[in-house]
Order: structure tokens, then sequence, then C-alpha cells
């Protein structure tokens, strides 16, 4: 293409595939100028508008105004420098919208009121040092005076959502179900429940030197290859499994096998056995990515009826 060719407003606006009206504006602006007129005094342009008219056609679709577009085509600012800017806007934007569409979403799927509505639209917009605030209120309810025992502090760590800054509109939503439940007073006590029975099992054994194990987890171990079975607890068939169970928990607390021992255990298991328990740690994967934890409540199901068939009233 010969670098002394004129094209009319027209023929650019064809060869640009904008409207003479565009190009009109932008040449007004002086975005992008003439190179000169002709002899009947019509502007005419050189093959550099074409460039330029690409550029600015392509920078308007990104978003940018056209102070920065003219700072940007007149090489005033470098251009990385721009997009690297308006990306960061976009980002915050896009956190924005998703936001927007997560309390909707919620709203729109409950069938809030518009109390309901409020309390979600604020949990969702709380910043990071709130939900990091309101989070610590819940844990510290759960484990507050006992999370002096370094396993606690391991416990604690896991049970703390992280909602990143690039969350999609699941991780929202579950975020924002995830701190109502948080703010739960009877979940809280549940929790508080089931952080005290695991704080009195793990004294006796620093008190022993013994290996600690999870009861809960034990108990899961024990019984899950015999419900899969289709074993009934309340059955004969179950006995074997309830006895070795409470062998094994009363190895585990350092006290013989009796009704106060097996009711402990029953306590036990029914707070583990909190469906909110449950629910809870199934947002917390979404809001931190995590893999979807297995769900423990067919085999406590399972262990608590059969305790409840063998222990009084």
């Amino acid at each position: 293409m010969n670098s002394d060719t004129r094209y009319s407003i027209g023929e650019l606006a064809r060869r640009t595939g904008l409207t003479v009206k565009t190009v009109r504006f932008y040449s007004d602006r002086g975005i992008v100028p003439p190179t000169d007129r002709g002899p009947t005094g019509h502007r005419r342009y050189g093959v550099q508008a074409v460039v330029r008219l690409g550029l600015v056609r392509t920078l308007r679709e990104l978003g940018l105004d056209l102070a920065t577009i003219r700072r940007v085509v007149e090489r005033e600012v470098p251009l990385a420098e721009v997009a690297a800017t308006h990306a960061e806007a976009l980002a915050t934007q896009v956190r924005a919208l998703r936001l927007r569409q997560a309390v909707l979403t919620v709203v729109a799927r409950r069938g809030s009121d518009p109390e309901e509505m409020e309390l979600v639209h604020r949990l969702a917009g709380l910043s990071e040092d709130e939900r990091r605030r309101l989070v610590a209120e819940f844990l510290d309810a759960a484990f507050g005076g006992l999370d002096v025992d370094p396993g606690f502090a391991g416990i604690r760590r896991s049970m703390t959502p992280e909602l990143p800054d690039d969350a999609d509109v699941a991780q929202v939503e579950a975020w924002v179900e995830l701190a109502e439940l948080s703010r739960d007073p009877e979940f809280r006590a549940g929790m508080r429940r089931l952080a005290e029975q695991h704080a009195a099992d793990r004294a006796h054994h620093s008190r022993t030197g013994g290996v600690r194990r999870d009861p809960v987890a034990m108990v899961r171990d024990q019984t899950e290859p015999v419900r899969r079975a289709g074993v009934d607890p309340a059955s004969a068939e179950a006995d074997p499994v309830v006895d070795a169970v409470m062998a094994r928990y009363a190895d585990l607390c350092g006290r013989p096998e009796d009704v106060t021992l097996r009711c402990r255990l029953l306590a036990r298991l029914e707070a583990a056995n909190d469906p909110r328990r449950e629910r809870y740690l199934r947002l917390l994967s979404v809001v931190n990515g995590w893999p979807a934890p297995e769900s423990l409540a067919p085999a406590l199901d399972w262990s608590v009826r059969a305790l409840r068939a063998r222990t009084p009233a």
C-alpha cells in the first residue's frame, strides 16, 4: 500500500467497517485527524488512519474512554500500562456482578422477603476483614478456651472458610449460607458440645500418653461394613459389632464399658450427626474449592440407632 495514498472519509469508513458518522466523530475529536484536505476542502486520510481506527475500535470495544484512547494513540502512555489498569478495574466489576448474581439467585430460590434479602446482601458484601471477624466469632464460640491444645488449632484451621477474590457465583452462594449457619445459636451450641466431648477424650490421652483415635472415625470404620451389608442396627446380628465398638471406645477412654460410657458415646455420635455440621463442611468445601467431604450421616445414623436400641432411656 502506497504511503502517499489518500482516502476520503467515505472510503476510510468502508475500509474500516465503521460508519461515516463514527469516523467523523473520531476525526472531530482529534483522535484520527485528517492528513490533509483535497482541492474541494474535503478531508483526506492517509494509510495510517486505517491502522489507528482499527486500534481505536478495539479499545472502545474493550470499554476504554475517549480521553484514554487519545493518550494511547498519541503514545503519551504505554498501551500495556493502560491494559493492566483497565483489566484490574474490570476484575472489580466482575466480582461485583458475581456478587449481585449470587444474591439475586439466593433470594429467588428462597422466595425471600425484603428483610431476608437485606441480610443476604449484607453477608455477601462483607469485606475480607468483616468475613474473618464473623468466622473468628463462630470458631471462638465453638473452640474458645479449648484450642490451647495443638490438635484444636488444626481443627480450627480446617473449618475456616477463605472466600477467594475471584469467587464464582456458587462460592458466593455457599459463603452466604455458611455465614448464616455460623450465626445460628443452636448450631454454635451443638458445635461447642462436640468440641468439649472431643477435648475430654484428648485430655485422657494427654495424661496417659496413649495414641489418640477419634471415636467418631473409629465408629464409622467399625460399623460401615455391616451397614453396607444391610444389617439391621437393632438386630441380634449387630450385637458383636456394637460390643466391639464399645470395647474399643472403653480402651480409648481408659474406662470400663458400662451404661454411662455407652451414653457418653451415644451423645458424642448424636452431636457429630447434626445435619447442620455436615452442611457446614459441604459449604466450606465449595467456598475453599476443596473436594466434597464424604458423608458420615449413613454410618452415624446406623450407629446411633444401634446404641439407642441397647441403652436404657
